[in-house]
């Protein structure tokens, strides 16, 4: 009988030995989990943007081609202004509107629209599209069509400026794949389309 209650004591003094073990274990597994689970909610923004940035340009391009196939529209659509709804500039933005950080009249958002109704620059085989920025947005060279001047070589540049989500280095670690900094992102895509020498 002695030997059964000596067991009996160590196995209960075991037990109270370990009584905080589970939540010490959990003290070192939250912070890790809440850094996954925060770098996940940023890393699928970036990815959000990084889509709908990817659909604003080809917007764009498209109606700086096509504009003039429109009932409405006998010539090709103006670059801009972007506050103007029948300009290719104004699409973009338009795109990227619902997205935190963009208002209505571009806020982090620059745009460069080269596009023949602009006019052209060069001749024969070197003649480009003529560029106009908006919102500050850089020079970007646009790139002459290798049939020119028949066809001319139509390019948006979009380029956006946004901040994560979730901001502070621990939480920003998918930034460091994607952005220059932990505190800004900025992604520029651009779209060139050929249209019809005019």
């Amino acid at each position: 009988m002695q030997r059964r209650t000596d067991a009996t004591k160590r196995v209960k003094g075991l037990g109270r030995d370990s009584s905080g073990q589970s939540l010490v274990e959990t003290a070192l597994i939250v912070p890790f989990l809440f850094v996954i689970i925060l770098n996940a909610i940023n890393f699928a923004y970036f990815f959000f943007a990084a889509l709908n940035l990817s659909g604003a340009q080809r917007t764009g391009i498209e109606y700086s081609i096509l504009g003039s196939e429109t009932p409405s529209a006998t010539a090709l659509p103006s670059a801009g202004p972007i506050t103007t709804n029948t300009s290719v500039s104004y699409l973009p933005v338009q795109d990227l509107a619902d997205m935190a950080g963009v208002t209505s009249s571009g806020g982090a958002l620059e745009i460069q629209v080269c596009t023949g109704a602009n006019g052209t620059s060069g001749s024969g085989s070197s003649q480009t599209a003529t560029c106009t920025q908006y919102n500050s947005s850089p020079s970007f060279t646009p790139d002459s069509d290798p049939e020119a001047p028949t066809f001319v070589l139509n390019r948006v540049d979009v380029t956006y400026t946004f901040r994560p989500l979730i901001p502070g280095a621990p939480f920003n670690l998918a930034s460091l794949a994607f952005c220059s900094s932990a505190s800004s992102c900025t992604f520029h895509r651009q779209v060139e389309m050929r249209a019809m020498g005019r």
